[in-house]
């Protein structure tokens, strides 16, 4: 699951994105979630501290980070894959509530784990989303760039 060459933060944002797809497709919470990802092998090669941060904040400001989202998807949110609902919240946290973490960073880590973990297309589909709700939420740092 984890080659030797994806950083800590890379894998911590990898098992966010795993336990928002458990939240929303199993109902666990933060806690169980957190118990399950501590199991599992490569948990220890993660930034802990940014994994628990990040997890905690989607789920926390999911509603409000949802309705962020919206206006810039073509389709109903539960007709979203899983996987890229996860993606899309966690994108959409760091993007909203991070702002030490450049655009460019989170749209790219969005799409990286788009490749590896969604649909054919799923990446090109965050990175549209993505870029659309960076323009909303990060317009100043855009238009410094």
């Amino acid at each position: 699951m984890n080659p030797p060459n994806k950083s800590p933060r890379r894998r911590a944002r990898e098992f966010v994105v795993q336990g928002l797809y458990q939240h929303m497709v199993g109902g666990q919470d933060e806690a169980a979630i957190q118990v399950q990802a501590e199991g599992v092998a490569g948990f220890d090669k993660i930034d802990t501290k940014l994994y628990k941060m990040l997890l905690a904040e989607a789920l926390k400001h999911a509603e409000e980070l949802r309705a962020d989202i919206a206006p810039h998807i073509d389709r109903v949110w539960e007709e979203v894959s899983p996987i890229e609902r996860g993606i899309l919240l966690l994108g959409a946290c760091e993007l909203k509530l991070h702002l030490e973490t450049p655009y460019r960073v989170i749209i790219n880590e969005a799409i990286e784990l788009a490749k590896t973990y969604g649909g054919t297309d799923g990446h090109k589909f965050v990175n549209g989303v993505l870029d659309k709700l960076a323009a909303d939420l990060r317009t100043t740092e855009i238009q410094r760039a």
